[in-house]
């Protein structure tokens, strides 16, 4: 099975939005480079999925692309499925979309994408598991990734910290109350306005 990664842009004070499920200036950073990130041949997306392509410094488009290029599956919570309405059906990354959720997929909505609605964040991720096959598991950040962490599941903790302080919101960390320790980072890259940093989760 491939790698199983927490990941989403976050403030340094660690939220990933505001109460409400705002960004705020979390996202500046996709859109205020002079290189613009290619998905599959030509497509370009932006964090809505829409094609309108995001545009990054150098340092921070090699790291995106690649990450995005080994993705297979994205396991998203409910709370932002309906907020980005699940990206329209084209998910920035990967083939797959695995949505932690106690209620079906709305009907009518996209047949011809591949959602998958699982209740249970670890029943998720091994519906993801199945379909990603070797290539990377991307858990967003939050409460459905937060369960997948405290369950031993997660591989590497990625982060794009934006250099802002939202002082209460959504947490990237979730609720959980559990230390849990992970390994010297083994990538840091400087973007601008942003800063790029995995870490493997010490076993």
């Amino acid at each position: 099975m491939g790698t199983v990664i927490m990941h989403s842009v976050v403030s340094v004070d660690g939220f990933i939005a505001d109460g409400k499920g705002e960004v705020g200036p979390l996202h500046e950073w996709y859109f205020s480079g002079d290189v613009p990130i290619a998905v599959g041949a030509d497509e370009q997306y932006d964090h809505s999925g829409t094609a309108n392509g995001f545009k990054v410094s150098p340092a921070s488009a090699e790291y995106v692309r690649s990450m995005w290029e080994s993705i297979g599956t994205i396991v998203m919570g409910r709370t932002l499925f309906d907020q980005v309405n699940g990206w329209e059906g084209k998910p920035p990354a990967g083939d797959h979309v695995v949505v932690v959720s106690h209620r079906p997929k709305p009907e009518g909505w996209h047949p011809e994408a591949s959602y998958h609605f699982v209740d249970g964040a670890t029943a998720a991720l091994d519906k993801a598991q199945d379909l990603a096959g070797q290539r990377i598991v991307a858990v967003n950040a939050g409460e459905a990734g937060a369960q997948i962490l405290a369950a031993g599941l997660v591989d590497e903790v990625a982060m794009d910290v934006v250099p802002v302080v939202f002082g209460s919101g959504r947490r990237y960390f979730g609720g959980i109350d559990v230390q849990h320790l992970l390994e010297d980072p083994h990538v840091v890259i400087q973007g601008d306005r942003v800063l790029h940093l995995r870490f493997k989760v010490r076993r």
